[in-house]
């Protein structure tokens, strides 16, 4: 008999104290998983603008040491949460040569909420 062991998401926030949250069964598209990609969207295109700001920063010889300091210190958020984004997205792929087709292992998750 084989137990089947429930797939876990990370989710792109945490729990009060810090500790990571996860969702049991993440892969389908229910609420909390769409709240989820909502957020991870939303955290991802925070840090493509953030992006954009520190190298007109960085471009700027005269950037006032504090302006490149908040840069700094946004953009190790911005990259904070574009890891946790591709962790918890690398944990939903299949396994290599499981012979499942790249994206199946979140079925439901993806383009179905427009």
């Amino acid at each position: 008999m084989t137990e089947s062991v429930p797939s876990l998401r990370l989710l792109p926030w945490s729990s009060p104290d810090g500790k990571p949250c996860f969702l049991v069964g993440g892969g389908g598209g229910g609420y909390v998983s769409r709240l989820a990609d909502e957020a991870e969207a939303r955290q991802l295109a925070a840090g493509l603008e953030m992006l954009g700001h520190a190298r007109r920063v960085l471009d700027d010889p005269l950037s006032p040491h504090v302006e490149v300091r908040y840069t700094a210190v946004r953009l190790t958020e911005c990259l904070a949460d574009a890891l946790r984004v591709a962790e918890s997205r690398g944990r939903r792929l299949p396994p290599p040569g499981s012979g499942e087709p790249c994206g199946a292992a979140d079925a439901g998750g993806g383009d179905d909420r427009r």
